[in-house]
């Protein structure tokens, strides 16, 4: 049976698009559903669906970045209430596309496509989807209004409340109940997750690059690869090194 994710942060959305697959193409099963660019990518991970139907504007992570950590190991399929971004995908083949509100002739086609993708011989050009998806991000920065990130971060440190600037964060690291945030000055815990301060940092100079980690780009040497597609980051003034999972792998593959 061939599996499926769907994420878009409008549940109504959601459920129509499961509801029309359930109609359109009954022997696909839905095994995942995710509320933003982040979870989608978390979600990917645990279920391995051979199809990702990806909304391009959602919180946080976008569509087209969770995309690219998906190349490769799965058949990518865009929601989008814009035309433009649809109209290019399409044109390169690569990926295919479906605009709100969903139509379900369109879909239609879209499923035969995906069932045709799906086949042995039907071998999938990552090269040329992760070029389309990085002409695509760029794009979508184009067009987005200017965003207002975390410039502070409120801790504790000893008894007293220290505002540390964000700029000096070198990388923060999380457990099941605290973040610790490691800056020129000193370490700290917070009670902020790594998945809420990644929608709150500027993503051009602050990344995560684990399910428990975000870093400060601006302070990575170099980063060394290791098995099962994962690496690990090394950081200018410290000895310790920082793990990337394999979702967030494609951030360094120019480096």
């Amino acid at each position: 049976m061939t599996t499926a994710l769907i994420a878009d942060d409008e549940p109504l959305l959601r459920e129509r698009l499961a509801a029309l697959l359930a109609r359109t193409w009954p022997q696909l099963r839905i095994v995942a559903e995710a509320r933003n660019g982040r979870e989608a990518v978390e979600l990917f991970e645990t279920h391995a669906p051979q199809i990702a139907f990806l909304d391009v504007h959602m919180p946080g992570q976008s569509g087209i970045d969770a995309a690219r950590s998906m190349v490769g190991r799965t058949q990518i399929v865009f929601v989008t209430a814009y035309e433009q971004y649809a109209v290019k995908a399409f044109e390169q083949g690569a990926i295919d596309y479906l605009v709100k509100p969903i139509d379900e002739q369109r879909l239609a086609q879209t499923v035969l496509r995906l069932q045709e993708r799906l086949t042995p011989a039907a071998a999938a050009d990552g090269a040329a989807t992760e070029a389309l998806l990085e002409r695509l991000a760029t794009e979508l920065r184009s067009r987005a209004p200017a965003a207002s990130h975390l410039q502070w971060i409120k801790a504790s440190v000893g008894s007293t409340v220290r505002l540390i600037p964000v700029e000096q964060v070198i990388f923060m690291r999380s457990d099941e109940k605290y973040t610790l945030v490691v800056w020129d000055g000193g370490e700290a815990l917070i009670r902020k997750t790594i998945r809420e301060l990644a929608d709150e940092l500027d993503p051009e100079r602050y990344a995560q690059i684990h399910r428990s980690v975000i870093v400060n780009l601006r302070r990575v040497t170099h980063v060394t690869r290791g098995v099962n597609e994962t690496a690990d980051v090394h950081l200018e003034g410290r000895h310790e090194t920082l793990p990337v999972s394999r979702s967030f792998v494609h951030l360094f593959r120019q480096m």
